[in-house]
Order: structure tokens, then sequence, then C-alpha cells
């Protein structure tokens, strides 16, 4: 054989074997990016014929998300009914699971709720009250908290919520008590203590919503909400202070338009937001959650291939459809999503980035 020959032959070789070394194949690549997904499901008890277990089990998914009540119907129960029913449940899911299993619920007390009183659990009071408490009291609130899930057998609360009250006319937020108030170093002393209580019982919280919804007038469930003009710089401290004292493990995007970070792109689907300002500038190094992509914020302008693209590219590392706003087939999304990969719309890298990070907040819980 010729030298030039030789060197091209030699060239195809090592080239084709740094990419079956560096990308795996389609079974295990679609487990990896089944490990981003958090998604929810219909069903008060599952068994090896559900479909939620077929899909953790055949993507080794990342987690799932609980809810007491469907949505579209509330008088139809989803997933919560009873202390029993749902330790039940949360066993049953963790009992078919392959891997660590995110078993999580929204529980930031007041309206914001899924065990209910009504359903046997203990009411926990919310932001704007246990703001009105002093440390020792708002301790015993969140370790009463904690207890309460961890005995559900629940590993993830999405909370606690860290958006300043600085706009009164915000409904999403301020309207139903979710902020401990407008002082950045209040909001951030309360949080602390809600993720350390939660941190004692081995739970994992989620400081939400990036990079802050609190100044908004609309509500980001139902369609676009731009803060570009409200928003302020300020709404980043309590993050600041979350980070830098290295309690804080998971954070929620918000889908707000801020014109201010990013002229073209939500936070959830912004490079500039989760990346270039929450890793780079702020230096987060945990695990980035989006709120649920069904929201009206997103779902009414993009299609979902552009979703999952451009949220995963952004640094997004856990995708959440709750399926309570619409209902998302999850073969569907895992398919569409390693679509993306091998056509090189989404990057293997951030692939990979994701399933570490997600790997190592399991090892740290």
């Amino acid at each position: 054989m010729k030298p030039i020959a030789l060197f091209l032959a030699l060239l195809f070789f090592w080239q084709n074997l740094g990419a079956s070394a560096d990308v795996p194949d389609e079974s295990e690549l679609k487990k990896m990016i089944g490990r981003m997904l958090i998604v929810g499901f219909d069903g008060e008890s599952v068994d090896e014929n559900s479909k939620i277990v077929s899909q953790i089990q055949k993507y080794e998914l990342g987690g799932v998300i609980l809810f007491d009540r469907h949505f579209q119907d509330r008088s139809k129960t989803k997933n919560i009914s009873s202390p029993q029913q749902l330790s039940t449940l949360t066993s049953s899911l963790k009992s078919f699971a392959k891997k660590p299993l995110i078993v999580s619920v929204d529980q930031e007390g007041g309206k914001v709720a899924r065990l209910k009183p009504a359903y046997g659990f203990d009411a926990t009071p919310s932001a704007k009250v246990v703001s009105e408490m002093d440390e020792y009291m708002t301790k015993h609130v969140y370790n009463s908290l904690a207890k309460i899930l961890k005995n559900s057998g629940i590993n993830c609360d999405f909370a606690p919520v860290v958006d300043l009250a600085v706009n009164p006319q915000n409904k999403v937020i301020v309207g139903l008590n979710r902020s401990y108030g407008t002082d950045s170093k209040e909001v951030a002393k309360y949080a602390k203590i809600f993720i350390n209580s939660l941190k004692n019982e081995n739970i994992i919280s989620v400081a939400k919503h990036f990079p802050g919804h609190g100044s908004s007038l609309g509500d980001s469930h139902e369609g676009f909400v731009d803060v570009s003009k409200t928003w302020s710089e300020v709404e980043l401290e309590p993050y600041k202070e979350l980070i830098n004292s290295g309690i804080v493990s998971m954070i929620m995007t918000a889908h707000v338009f801020n014109s201010q970070l990013d002229e073209k792109y939500p936070s959830t689907l912004s490079y500039n937001v989760n990346t270039k300002l929450l890793r780079d500038k702020l230096n987060f190094k945990g695990v980035v959650v989006s709120d649920d992509l069904q929201m009206g914020a997103i779902l009414k302008h993009y299609s979902l291939k552009e979703i999952v693209a451009l949220s995963i590219n952004s640094g997004v590392d856990m995708l959440l459809f709750g399926n309570q706003l619409a209902t998302q087939d999850i073969d569907e999304l895992v398919e569409i999503i390693f679509a993306g990969v091998k056509n090189g719309e989404i990057s293997y890298e951030r692939i990979l980035e994701s399933n570490k990070r997600v790997e190592l907040l399991h090892k740290s819980f």
C-alpha cells in the first residue's frame, strides 16, 4: 500500500475508533438520555406491568414527580391519597429501578403542597408565614416536613422558593405567599434552614426559580412572561449566597424572558443564563433542572424538538415533564433527543456532563 493510502486508512481507523469509544451504542445512549428526565404519570400504585415501571427500567429514568390531583380535573386523584398509600407507591417505584431514582414532589408549604392535611399529612405553613417566625420555630417546621417526606419515601423536594417578593402585583409567587420577602439576606436565611432540614434526612432540595420570578406580572404556566423591565440583579443574591455556602445541589430554571440576560430565549432555553451566568459567573457546580417544560410559556412558542435541544445545549441537566398540563409520551421524547444527538443538534458532551452531575448528586445523598 502506498504511504499516502496507508496514512489515510490509519486516519480513518483511528477516527472511527475514537468515535465508537466516545459515543455509546443506541441502547446505552438512550439510557443516558433517560437519566436526564423527570416525568409525571397517572396512578396511585404501580406493578411490573405499569407503563411507568417499564419506562423506568428501559431508560433508567432519572426521576418521577408526584401530584395529588389531576390538573384538569381536581376531583380525580393522581398519585397521592394517604400516607400509607404514598409510602407503598414510592417504595414500589424504587424497587423496580435499576439505578437511584429521584422521587419528587412540590412541597413548599401553604398553597403549594401535594401532601395535604385532607389526606392525613401534617400541614406546613407558607413561606410568607414562616418568614414571620424566628429561627427556632422555622427549624421545627422544616424538620417536621423533612421527616414526613422521608417517611413517605420522597427523596427530592422542589423547594425552597428563593424568589424575592419585589413585585406586589406578582400573582404566581407573591400572590400565593411563596416568597420569604423582599430582603435577599432574609430569603437566603430561611432557604438555608429549609435546605439543611431536608439534607439532614437525605432529601435533595431544589432552589427556584432562577434567575428570579418574583418581579414578573404573568404566570409562566399560562404563557409568555417578560421580566426585562422589572427584573434586577438583586434577585440573584439568594442564589449567590446559597452557592457560596455550598449547600445547594439543584437549581430550577424559570420560564421567564429577560432581555437583560438574553435577547432571544427565555431562561430555561438560554445558554447565556444557564451556562454563562449560573455556571461560569456564579460558579454553580450542581444539577440544573428545568421547570415543567409543558408550561405555556415554553410549549406555546417552541416545538418539542426545539425545546429539548435548546434546553440541553443551554446547560439544563434534567428535563421536567410533569404530564399535568399536557401529556408527553416518554418513548417519543427519548427518540427525539436521541435523534438530536445523532444528527449533531444536541451535543453529546452535554449528555455526558449531565449524566456525571446526576451521578454525583446521588452520591452526595
